[in-house]
């Protein structure tokens, strides 16, 4: 059996994510054989598999830092918030149950066969799996049966590493309350701490670092300094989407749904230097963009009500209508962009039927089985000179399905945007996307549909061309040397700030 670590924090987004990637990417560049496993994690940006089973993002992130493909063992338990204190559970990459808190809590337990199954499976075919946990162990309201810190840490004999960011302050105070608030037994788990996100000169640590060591009797591994890193998010939209940078090109915004999911569809923008991204809160309004889009969302009922409650409903229609800007909605943005809703079944709500934005002609329906597939499909339409998608004609373009929607399209008043070709490795035909007949409202429920560089890329350069700055002479981007580089940029990182040999140790390798 393999050989474990466990990375712990004293809260949530004290980086317990990207230390494990990066050590996923130290231990693999050194030879072992390596996998991440985090038993439950809750986020609203999820992938599916290449067997069509979903799990967190997070773990495809250092699954691709160990050189692995993702698979639904490295996280069997995922929890979508869908609002109202009620999560989607998805275990073993399929729904389980769509459950409040307290509801959750009496099912936990009964979880642990097939949450260790996962893990053993990993454990027989790897050398070393690196263990991420959730939130805080010392969340002493919510530890019994605990299935995500220390009572994984148990269930697999793993010791454990504390990770602290400092950046928000209070960071001694953080590690020592969390370590005293442990039991006596999950308190000799923790081998060592890792203080994360730190600005400014290690010196002034010193004598905190003493201090801690003695109160704990725990050695401070490393202090890693703040590092931009252009790797995906576990689930936040954070300060890497900027307000308008005027000096910038392009301006694309994005609507943030109450229930947005899947934000992680748009970090490919970033990577363009004329770009900008901005994230119009549901209470805001558009400024100036180039584009819109309506993004993937865990509620799509709930999310189109309160957008045609807003500012932005009929700012839409006019940006749209009058200026010709141009709308995208991906997945559920996609339905939103309808004519209706219908939840017979009560999927998402009670509501059974609403109006949708009306800006395409389709319906859809909600039905219980959850479509989760990887998809690939070719773009159908001929576009006109002053559509963003023309030149895009007969593109391949590839990504995954996501949702319990089925869409029944109007032909007639629409034009089929893109056709499905395959699903799953396997041959398939029907249709996905749908774009209106001025060629500037497109929906398609393919997420990770802008990773195709040839198709995004159009977009931007007919962007550009419109806006009178011509064709960009930049590269072809290339989004998985981009990847590997900035990976090896975080493994160079800690092996710089975190003492390796140290780590190395705690594992016993």
């Amino acid at each position: 059996m393999a050989k474990n670590l466990m990375i712990q924090g004293t809260s949530s987004g004290a980086g317990k994510s990207i230390v494990t990637t990066a050590l996923c990417r130290i231990l693999t560049k050194d030879g072992y054989d390596v996998s991440p496993f985090k038993s439950q994690n809750m986020a609203l940006n999820s992938f599916v598999t290449d067997q069509g089973l979903e799990m967190g993002r997070a773990q495809v992130v250092q699954a691709e830092a160990c050189n692995k493909l993702p698979r639904v063992e490295m996280n069997p338990l995922l929890l979508k918030p869908a609002g109202n204190n009620i999560s989607q559970i998805i275990f073993m990459g399929k729904i389980y149950d769509n459950l409040e808190s307290s509801g959750f809590k009496k099912i936990k337990s009964s979880l642990i066969p097939g949450i260790k199954e996962a893990y053993d499976i990993l454990a027989s075919e790897n050398e070393v799996i690196l263990i991420e946990g959730a939130g805080s162990p010392a969340e002493i309201n919510m530890n019994e049966n605990d299935i995500a810190n220390m009572g994984m840490a148990n269930m697999v004999d793993a010791p454990v590493i504390l990770v602290a960011d400092i950046d928000r302050g209070g960071v001694f105070a953080s590690i020592y309350g969390t370590i005293m608030l442990l039991k006596e037994e999950e308190r000799a788990r923790i081998k060592g701490i890792i203080i994360n996100k730190f600005r400014g000169k290690v010196e002034l640590l010193d004598e905190g670092i003493k201090k801690i060591e003695q109160l704990t009797q725990k050695p401070v591994l490393g202090v890693i300094p703040y590092i931009n890193i252009e790797l995906e998010d576990e689930d936040s939209i954070t300060e890497k989407h900027n307000p308008i940078n005027k000096s910038k090109h392009i301006d694309i915004e994005i609507v943030r749904l109450n229930h947005m999911s899947n934000s992680t569809d748009f970090d490919i923008f970033r990577r363009y230097p004329d770009v900008n991204i901005r994230y119009v809160d549901i209470d805001s309004e558009f400024l100036n963009p180039d584009l819109i889009i309506i993004p993937g969302t865990k509620n799509t009922i709930e999310d189109l009500i309160s957008f045609k409650k807003s500012k932005l409903y009929p700012q839409l229609y006019e940006l749209n209508n009058k200026k010709g800007v141009p709308v995208i909605g991906i997945c559920g943005g996609y339905q939103i962009l309808g004519k209706k809703i219908f939840d017979p079944l009560g999927v998402e709500s009670d509501i059974k039927e609403i109006s949708g934005l009306g800006i395409l002609s389709h319906d859809t329906v909600f039905e219980k089985d959850k479509i989760t597939v990887q998809t690939k499909a070719k773009i159908k339409t001929s576009f006109n000179e002053n559509s963003i998608f023309y030149g895009a004609e007969n593109l391949e373009v590839s990504g995954y399905e996501l949702h319990c929607g089925k869409t029944n399209v109007d032909i007639k008043k629409d034009q089929i945007f893109s056709e499905v070709f395959e699903k799953l490795g396997k041959s398939h035909n029907e249709i996905d996307g749908m774009i209106n007949t001025e060629n500037n409202v497109m929906g398609s429920y393919l997420h990770g549909i802008f990773d195709n560089i040839g198709f995004t890329e159009t977009i931007l350069q007919n962007i550009r061309i419109k806006k009178g700055f011509g064709k960009s002479e930049l590269d072809t981007f290339d989004i998985n040397k981009f990847k590997e580089n900035e990976y090896d940029k975080l493994e160079n990182h800690f092996r710089k700030y975190l003492n390796i040999n140290k780590v190395y140790e705690i594992i016993k390798l």
